[in-house]
């Protein structure tokens, strides 16, 4: 690259804030002190000189002149377009700014080098398209600027330097920028600076634009949308005066607050409302908020807040509604009889409300299912005259379902209880929550713990939904809460309410209920009259004998929707006439066979209990009590698989009870006479049937006790015999739980003798009497007192033949 050097004498021109480079014509202020200076000098300079007056145009920036300098002509002075005198200053090239030294006129002058530079021809490919991409970018933000006749002037420039030096023009490079493009003297570099500088303020040029185009669009959206719902509010607005209603949605929160202030609202409520609808008021109609407003305050105003049903203080009469409506319970009865009692006297005496609350209840129905939990809440209702509302729980797993959603989300509603109340239409409902031992938890939080303050009576009446966010008193609703499961409910949970459980109904409960309840209304459904098809006392004995064997009556239930489908079937089929008896001979023929036969009236041989190592224990379920089987057996000396092997998923304090029971039979076995030594070298396997049942608890101690003992002696467990307890290392039996439900389940059974711990002996009070006069009960301190009463004498003194595990 060719470059060349001359040594210039030139006054100083000052340019403050500005850059000239060579090939730019500028126009000049002469009232500015250091233009004039330099102008004048540099024509003084002239006079002995041939050519133009010549100045260095340098750029001063904050006080500081730059090192490089342009040549610069005066091409004329003359008056600017304003009328200010002014000069036209070209600039020619770049110089090299050197020493000071003295010259004519007041400017300042300075010893400089010209610098040259030139790209030698034919220019190289890299320059050439470095050339075109300046040029295309040039020509690009020119049009877009509409500089259509700058375009050809750029297009027709070939030297590198100049094409470069053309840049100085554009206005949107900065001082530092351009003194930078100064400062470069090889063209091709400088040319590379100004084409990076030009692309760059492409990019931001058309960030800028897109940013403008999508502002501009959203601009025109909103204006749009302001134009339609003008237009929409005037449409509604001549649909309603053309239906004779006047009230625009201007109005509207006129409306709300009228009905607010003529609303009966508890005063912290009526303050709550007005708050919001001034904020209503303040509102647009494009706000979201608004709807939200609109929506939670037409909740608050359908809530019944002073609303109250008259309590039916005819104490008989509620008794003799719950004696018709439900058999047995009577534990229920007494407790919703002793309520209402109390109640009628508080109120008599101006004690209903004491302290803010008032006298609601809290009941647990805890029993298996089929026995009317559910159904006993609307007999409640009905006893007392109030209003009744079932909330089912069951799979609950959002705390929000109790308590409310907060009202900013979308679609956020209050909660369950806050909704039953609304259902109800008065603050003193009777709410069923149903199957409260099915309630989750997961993420979303724990509805157990929502409850809490819910059924806490010193707390409840100030009780907050997330949705309302304002005190409700829920201290005068009756909460009857059902479950099947004790141990699934919560404790903290358990504590606050009242646990009354329903363990079951007898043979002769059954009888009463399917009689007077359950036939008539399977008779309705089956489209028969109670004349066309009677069911003799007998049959529906045996229905819920031998057919079912269950706590409650569903199965019962739908085994007389059946027996009934099956008549109406036959008449229609000509099979039949009516009206029909049906007897329990008849039953057989017409549902087919029992399925629950009592083990005593089976044939001997086929008894479970007819060969040693099996006995009959009682068990709670889920379902109410049941009869559990245990059988035992020892393994073949010469496998040599000794041990204790247990089957039947049992849990672990079942496992445990097993242990025990084999300790105490090898420690004692001498004192009752069993050849223990047996147990020493052979594999001991006891099993409890129905294997795909979880069976878990202490109370089958003596039953597996029993079942070792009767394998080791060979003598026969006694069939009428079952029993229930925990047994100890040293052979006591201690108490355990559900023995009203085990003793219902032995009766069902047909079982006639009952061992139980004397402990549970005052548990006996619960149970029903016409059970216990079919029961022959004992009650035991000492495991040898159950194999006195269990086994069955040794036949003829012959050795016991014990049963071997294949």
């Amino acid at each position: 690259m060719a470059s060349t050097s001359a040594s210039l004498t030139l006054p100083v021109l000052p340019l403050d804030d500005e850059v000239v480079l060579p090939g730019m014509v500028v126009p000049l202020d002469l009232n500015d002190t250091d233009v004039r200076a330099a102008v004048e000098a540099a024509q003084a300079a002239a006079r002995s000189e041939p050519g133009k007056p010549r100045v260095l145009l340098v750029p001063r920036i904050d006080g500081t002149y730059a090192s490089t300098g342009v040549l610069g002509t005066v091409e004329q002075v003359g008056r600017l377009a304003d009328g200010d005198p002014g000069a036209l200053i070209r600039g020619r090239g770049r110089v090299q700014i050197g020493a000071g030294t003295t010259g004519p006129g007041a400017a300042l002058w300075v010893e400089g080098t010209r610098i040259d530079q030139s790209v030698p021809e034919p220019l190289p490919g890299h320059v050439t398209d470095l050339v075109k991409e300046y040029k295309a970018l040039a020509t690009a933000w020119l049009r877009k600027r509409g500089a259509w006749q700058v375009v050809d002037r750029v297009q027709a420039i070939d030297d590198v330097s100049a094409l470069a030096d053309n840049s100085g023009y554009s206005p949107f490079l900065t001082t530092e920028q351009k003194v930078e493009l100064l400062e470069t003297a090889d063209p091709v570099a400088r040319l590379k600076l100004a084409t990076r500088q030009l692309r760059d303020h492409l990019a931001e040029q058309d960030v800028a634009e897109t940013i403008a185009k999508d502002v501009q669009e959203g601009v025109d959206k909103q204006q749009r949308e302001f134009l339609l719902r003008r237009q929409l509010d005037a449409v509604r607005k001549e649909l309603r005066e053309l239906n004779g209603d006047s009230k625009d949605s201007a109005e509207e929160s006129d409306d709300y607050r009228s009905r607010v202030e003529a609303a009966d609202l508890p005063e912290k409520v009526r303050e709550a409302a007005l708050k919001e609808v001034d904020k209503l008021e303040r509102s647009s109609d494009q706000s979201p908020e608004g709807s939200w407003i609109r929506t939670w305050l037409d909740t608050v105003l359908e809530l019944p807040w002073n609303e109250r049903t008259e309590d039916s203080y005819d104490i008989q009469g509620a008794k003799a509604v719950l004696d018709a409506e439900h058999a047995g319970l009577e534990d229920v009865k007494e407790r919703i009889t002793e309520y209402l009692a109390v109640r009628k006297r508080r109120g008599e005496r101006g004690l209903g409300v004491v302290g803010g609350r008032r006298g609601g209840a809290v009941l647990a129905l805890v029993g298996p299912p089929g026995v009317g939990k559910t159904s006993l809440g609307e007999s409640v209702a009905h006893a007392m005259g109030r209003s009744f509302v079932r909330v089912a729980l069951g799979g609950v797993r959002d705390e929000a379902e109790i308590r409310g959603h907060r009202r900013t989300y979308v679609g956020a509603l209050p909660g369950r209880i806050v909704r039953a109340i609304k259902e109800a239409g008065s603050m003193n409902p009777v709410v069923l929550l149903d199957e409260i031992d099915k309630v989750g938890s997961d993420f979303r939080g724990d509805p157990a713990a929502a409850l809490l303050e819910v059924l806490d009576p010193a707390q409840n009446h100030t009780f907050r939904d997330h949705y309302l966010e304002v005190e409700l008193d829920l201290s005068d609703v009756v909460f009857l809460a059902t479950a099947n499961v004790l141990e699934a409910i919560p404790e903290a949970l358990l504590d606050r309410m009242e646990l009354v459980r329903l363990d079951g109904y007898t043979e002769d409960e059954k009888v009463v209920i399917a009689r007077d309840h359950l036939l008539p209304r399977q008779l309705e459904r089956a489209g028969l009259d109670k004349e066309e098809v009677v069911l003799e006392e007998s049959a529906l004995r045996k229905l819920a004998g031998e057919y079912t064997r269950e706590a409650g009556v569903r199965t019962l239930e739908r085994t007389v929707a059946r027996l009934l489908r099956k008549v109406a079937a036959q008449h229609e089929l000509g099979e039949r006439e009516l009206p029909f008896t049906v007897t329990d001979a008849e039953l057989r023929a017409l549902i087919g066979r029992p399925h629950h036969v009592p083990e005593s009236a089976q044939d001997p041989a086929e008894r479970r209990t007819a060969v040693p190592g099996v006995a009959t224990g009682l068990a709670v379920t889920g379902a109410g009590g049941d009869v559990l089987y245990v059988e035992a057996s020892l393994a073949d000396p010469e496998t040599g698989a000794a041990g204790l092997t247990l089957t039947g998923q049992l849990g672990d304090v079942m496992k445990e009870s097993a242990q025990i029971a084999l300790s105490f039979l090898r420690s004692h076995g001498a004192e009752l006479e069993l050849p223990v030594g047996d147990l020493k070298d052979r594999g001991v396997h006891i099993h409890f049937p129905a294997g795909a049942v979880p069976k878990d608890g202490p109370s089958a101690g003596v039953t597996m006790t029993t079942a070792l003992a009767s394998l080791l002696s060979g003598r026969l467990v006694r069939t009428d015999v079952a029993m229930t307890g925990e047994v100890s290392l040293t052979g006591r039996v201690l108490p355990i739980g559900g023995v009203k439900q085990k003793l219902l389940a032995a009766h069902r059974a047909g079982v006639t003798t009952v061992v139980i711990p004397k402990r549970n002996e005052p548990d006996l009070d619960d149970v029903p009497a016409e059970v216990l006069d079919t029961l022959d009960v004992h009650a035991v301190t000492d495991v040898r007192q159950v194999l006195e009463l269990a086994l069955a004498p040794a036949v003829n003194g012959a050795a016991p033949e014990v049963p071997v595990a294949a």
